[in-house]
């Protein structure tokens, strides 16, 4: 619905700007380098690119590009970089170092049929899954911080801060939790969806359900790592107010 009604920004992957000392510019990369892919994943706008990126700090990654009909593979790592958005929230994410602008990039806004429009809200969703995972990925290995989980009072928080932005970012940010949610509720922790799906599989291969004892110790632990999860989020959301 949002991509037919409202449509979807898009700018080329071109480089209108390298920062100093930045990955990109020790890479080699030059402003006007057209980005084609990276790590052979094949990236059509700038989004694309600062997607990939964000959630890769401190992993090596290798970019393609196209200066003046010759394609290049520079090699970089991503900067782990704590930036300020505009209503003051502070993240920690993968930055190379590159800028495009509305000449270089070609800033436009483009609208989908019905059709296209259901390819690019999957593939949208599907960007959330795997950023998702990547961010877990993230927190076990240390690249990223777990204070960046966020609990009601941030949604809260980033709701109103949306509704200054109009209609289509309200429902872009309900389309984004409910995504997360659904996720979060397919984990295999018992109380959850994810929980009893796994139960079924379980009964599938060993030809019976899983005793009720079984499955009552399993429901208390879900229960308490749901509850867990829930107090550390909240805890992050009352400790970013205070900072």
């Amino acid at each position: 619905m949002l991509f037919s009604i409202y449509g979807k920004p898009i700018a080329d992957p071109v480089v209108a700007e390298v920062k100093e000392n930045s990955a990109a510019a020790k890479a080699g990369v030059l402003p006007g380098d057209l980005l084609v892919s990276i790590d052979g994943t094949h990236v059509s706008t700038f989004d694309d690119v600062r997607r990939y990126v964000s959630i890769r700090p401190e992993t090596p990654i290798t970019i393609q590009i196209k200066r003046k009909g010759e394609l290049l593979d520079l090699p970089m790592v991503p900067q782990r970089t704590e930036i300020t958005d505009q209503f003051g929230n502070k993240m920690e994410l993968g930055i190379i170092g590159i800028l495009t602008n509305q000449e270089t990039g070609n800033f436009r806004l483009e609208t989908f049929g019905p059709i296209e429009a259901v390819g690019q809200g999957a593939v949208e969703s599907w960007h959330i899954v795997t950023g998702t995972f990547n961010y877990l990925a993230n927190l076990v290995t240390g690249r990223m911080k777990a204070d960046q989980l966020g609990g009601p009072i941030r949604v809260a928080q980033a709701s109103g801060q949306m509704a200054t932005l109009g209609v289509a970012a309200v429902l872009q940010l309900a389309a984004v939790l409910s995504v997360s949610i659904g996720l979060l509720n397919l984990m295999p922790v018992p109380v959850l969806d994810g929980g009893h799906l796994m139960f079924y599989a379980v009964e599938a291969v060993r030809g019976k359900p899983v005793g009720p004892r079984t499955q009552d110790v399993a429901f208390r632990i879900g229960f308490a790592m749901v509850l867990m999860l829930m107090v550390f989020a909240t805890w992050n959301d009352i400790s970013s107010l205070l900072g």
